[in-house]
């Protein structure tokens, strides 16, 4: 198992080199027994997964039927041993879904998620399921940041950044309806990857907003995030990418203002433009307060529609900000449901028009207004990935370098609707320059 310790929590874990190793012979049961010991060392600290019984009895008969169904090398699937968690509101079969709530679980359970079918299916073994705020909202669960265990991982996919970065999963599950992806992966030190909205299917999870709710995915580096996206995303080297550094784009003004870190953003910029990277100051997004009201005001109602028997009769079994989400979206008139809904498609048509006029290829900000918040009784600010959400555009997160007290900083990369496969090929030569 390719694995280095840097961080007493923070582990190195390739997903390309195991998968590299497995075919050249490495025994999936051998890696599971690696991740048994790692497991043993830091998950108890760290609280990154739901808790199992006998997890590792499980998933060692799991590997050893994987590796029975494909016995010849020749014929493995493309994530063959792959390590996988999956975010506890994805129902997957075998696996409880609790979706972080003391509301009775049978009034959501269903069947198995479309993607974690597809990643079964690809070779990928469950680790288990991993811990997720309450709904996939504000109130959070016991996850710690493996950076530093007084702050936190971020959320909503709390458990799923937090296990990535601590060597406990190749690649994990994970939602996004407001900033549930990139800010936890940017809080953790990892890469975290929004797809276009509706690239990855999201059949098969307890919803939040159908209008937002994004599929996305964690992994330690972006080669191990081309290999996910190259196994499971339809279509996916149906584009080009032009061999050439993109033109980066600056949102500029009020959107970018709400970052408390823009001495080190303005340092990353620096070291982009010293490595031959052009970029361009465009003035964008000054009317962030009404987006963020428009796409608020969205999702809260599609919240309360979601909930609206659930809540009804276990009100009491809420906890208070979800409850208050909820109450909030069942005053929002129907007419603005229908009018926030429609937004998105005119909002996200006038961030392409932004693009074309300036020759700018990717958007570039900060992935969260500065690094994770000391404290596990909030998740943070996700006002830096709220527009681009609402837009429903690919967005990558990478690692670039140290705020303060040490913990990581994470640069948001943003492509235009369906260029995710340019985004995540110049995200490597991005990632390349702060390694």
């Amino acid at each position: 198992m390719s694995q280095q310790s840097t961080e007493p929590l923070i582990q190195r874990l390739s997903l390309v080199d195991d998968l590299e190793a497995m075919r050249l012979g490495l025994s999936p049961m051998a890696m599971i027994e690696c991740l048994s010991a790692r497991f043993a060392d830091v998950e108890e600290k760290l609280q990154s997964f739901v808790a199992e019984e006998n997890r590792f009895n499980r998933l060692r008969l799991d590997a050893e039927a994987l590796v029975d169904r494909h016995p010849g090398q020749a014929e493995r699937p493309p994530l063959f041993g792959a390590l996988l968690g999956v975010k506890d509101i994805f129902h997957a079969d075998g696996f409880p879904t609790r979706a972080g709530t003391a509301v009775p679980q049978q009034l959501f359970a269903a069947e198995e998620a479309t993607i974690v079918t597809q990643l079964k299916q690809a070779g990928a073994l469950i680790v288990g399921k991993t811990v997720t705020t309450e709904f996939a909202y504000f109130e959070p669960g016991p996850t710690r940041n493996p950076h530093q265990l007084d702050h936190t991982p971020g959320g909503s996919s709390s458990g799923s950044a937090a296990a990535v970065a601590a060597g406990l999963a190749h690649v994990a599950l994970g939602t996004q309806t407001v900033g549930s992806v990139i800010r936890p992966a940017a809080y953790c030190g990892i890469v975290g990857y929004k797809p276009s909205f509706g690239r990855v299917s999201a059949t098969g999870l307890v919803t939040f907003s159908e209008s937002a709710d994004h599929v996305g995915f964690f992994c330690q580096n972006v080669a191990d995030m081309l290999a996910v996206a190259e196994a499971i995303i339809a279509d996916w080297a149906s584009g080009e990418v032009p061999e050439r550094l993109p033109a980066l784009g600056v949102p500029d003004g009020a959107y970018l203002q709400q970052s408390t870190a823009l001495d080190a953003f303005e340092a990353q910029v620096r070291q982009l433009e010293k490595a031959g990277y052009a970029l361009r100051r465009v003035s964008i997004f000054d009317d962030i307060d009404s987006i963020d009201a428009c796409h608020q005001d969205m999702i809260a109602a599609e919240l309360a529609l979601q909930h609206e028997a659930w809540f009804a009769g276990h009100s009491d079994l809420y906890r208070p900000r979800t409850a208050a989400l909820i109450r909030y979206g069942q005053t929002i008139p129907r007419d603005r449901l229908e009018q926030a809904r429609e937004h998105r498609m005119t909002f996200r048509e006038r961030i392409h028009d932004a693009m074309t006029e300036n020759g700018v290829d990717l958007w570039l900000c900060p992935a969260a207004p500065d690094v994770a918040p000391q404290g596990i009784g909030a998740t943070g600010d996700p006002a830096m990935n709220m527009p681009w959400t609402h837009a429903g555009l690919p967005v990558v997160t990478v690692p670039a370098g140290l705020g303060a007290l040490g913990l990581p900083l994470g640069l948001q990369l943003v492509a235009r609707f369906d260029g995710d496969l340019a985004l995540l090929h110049w995200a490597r030569g991005i990632e390349a320059v702060f390694r």
